[in-house]
């Protein structure tokens, strides 16, 4: 037993100083999106590919495969604690995905998705998608090779929807998916048809140093700890949990959209809470972090949706800023203001649509994505694509690439399989509100006197302290007593919007 216990100490240290490595990387990451002298972008590029193949071949080394085969033997793993058991596996996942790649192959990746989000930055708001589609014909060419050396079951894209959703295939997605566009293309229709709210007023100039301290007043207010994170501005929102006490949060102000930064902030700081309350003790593990994507996106939409475009929200909340911005909102009651901030509208950003059609700019990435990796569309041909989905599901057709294809950074970086994340999000928040309100029936009065303890502590208790100790199929059968259900976000929606618009 003397020597399991030496082979798992340096197993462990191992996984620290991966995790090092990538807390190094991740701050190199966060300085470029968040205001890196552009001259620096080449040189900052090449040491972030230098970096991460260093932590990519400490993951695959030999002294990995020995304390893997060594500690997951029979005999030997069953007398593990279960944490480590987990680390086990998830090392072991990793190891095996990423042991069939050469390491000189994986720099070269890592580099060319550093360059093409400086590239996607210069590219988007120049309507330039001629500049930036060379980085992401190259992006995708080393997707299908990555693909092709991991192996896949059924469709190719399955291979990368299980890195971000453990467990989730094309057929079960096209399902839930099937199910959700259903119910929700009706409801869409019948709201287009009837009496639209008035917004205009939120369309004036909201001075950003204000939007800026009303954003950080929110986020205190719902618990995120700025001991452990800040508040930065970046050309596409994001979250970074960098360490166990390090999850920061970006967002972007718009002058002439005082709505957009706000629920931008709100959405990343539901990330932030979801790291902020993992269990210390698997801290500076690889267990240390979201159990999927999905699973996190579910947070980042409860906090933004559920709890933050709520009437018991703003009944607490309206009070205040109309005191923060007395000019712009003279006038305006909460009557007027509930209503603006959940106009349902097709829309061309993503990031700005409203929660029911947002569903809909998802599966038209979804599908584009699957088109791509399954060679059924060439990128040259991607722009003329994504317009004509968007007038198919959406009924409009952006003006630009701007506005188009260019409006979202993941592609840039490579996330393939990610996008489908929100909706799932979209769908487990729903499940998880629907069990949450059995066992707090005092839910709407918690959220309308600004009292968010007992919910954050349900989630602590139900999802957050478990990091990757669950699958996300485990959290949310655990949850809810049963699988993704995709009816219970088609009647949060229902219950909310049909009164909204006297239907």
């Amino acid at each position: 037993m003397e020597a399991v216990k030496t082979s798992l100490q340096s197993f462990k240290e191992l996984i620290q100083k991966i995790k090092s490595y990538e807390e190094a990387v991740s701050v190199m990451y966060w300085d470029l999106r968040t205001g890196a002298p552009k001259k620096s972008v080449p040189v900052r590029s090449e040491t972030i590919g230098l970096l991460s193949t260093e932590m990519f071949k400490m993951s695959v080394s030999d002294d990995m495969g020995r304390y893997l085969e060594e500690l997951m033997a029979p005999g030997v793993f069953s007398s593990l604690t279960h944490n480590d058991q987990r680390m086990l596996e998830e090392a072991k996942k990793d190891y095996d995905r990423s042991k069939k790649i050469p390491p000189e192959l994986y720099q070269e990746y890592v580099i060319l998705t550093s360059q093409a989000e400086s590239a996607w930055e210069e590219a988007k708001p120049n309507n330039d998608f001629k500049a930036f589609q060379p980085y992401l014909e190259k992006i995708i060419e080393f997707q299908k090779k990555f693909i092709d050396l991991w192996g896949y079951e059924g469709n190719k894209y399955n291979t990368l929807l299980d890195m971000y959703e453990p467990g989730m295939t094309v057929e079960k997605l096209d399902q839930v998916f099937g199910e959700l566009r259903q119910k929700l293309v009706p409801l869409v229709a019948a709201i287009a048809k009837a009496k639209q709210p008035e917004g205009d007023f939120l369309h004036k100039p909201f001075p950003i140093d204000k939007q800026r301290e009303f954003s950080v007043f929110i986020l205190e207010q719902i618990g995120y700890d700025f001991q452990a994170g800040r508040l930065d501005v970046t050309a596409h929102p994001f979250m970074t949990a960098l360490n166990p006490g390090d999850a920061r949060v970006t967002t972007r102000f718009d002058l002439e959209d005082m709505k957009y930064a706000l629920f931008s902030t709100i959405h990343e700081g539901g990330h932030a809470l979801y790291e902020q309350n993992i269990d210390p003790e698997l801290g500076r593990t690889n267990l240390g972090t979201g159990t999927s994507m999905g699973i996190h996106e579910s947070q980042s939409r409860f906090w933004e949706n559920i709890v933050g475009r709520s009437r018991h929200f703003w009944t607490k909340y309206y009070g205040d800023l109309q005191r923060m911005f007395p000019e712009q909102l003279a006038g305006i009651d909460l009557d007027r203001f509930y209503p603006a901030i959940n106009e349902v509208k097709p829309s061309l950003i993503r990031t700005e649509s409203d929660e029911l059609t947002y569903n809909l700019h998802i599966m038209i990435r979804y599908e584009l994505e699957k088109q791509l990796i399954n060679s059924e569309l060439n990128v040259s041909d991607l722009p003329k694509a994504w317009n004509e989905k968007y007038e198919e599901y959406l009924g409009i057709t952006p003006p630009s690439d701007t506005l188009g294809v260019l409006q979202d950074v993941h592609w840039s970086g490579g996330a393939f399989g990610y996008f489908p994340s929100y909706s799932l999000g979209n769908m487990y928040a729903a499940q998880m509100y629907h069990t949450m309100r059995k066992e707090l029936p005092q839910f709407d009065e918690l959220v309308e006197q600004g009292d968010f303890a007992p919910i954050r502590d349900w989630l602590t208790e139900h999802v957050y302290r478990f990091g990757k100790l669950k699958t996300p199929n485990e959290i949310i059968r655990e949850v809810t007593g049963e699988e993704l259900n995709p009816e219970y976000l088609v009647q949060y929606l229902e219950e909310k919007y049909k009164p909204l618009y006297q239907l």
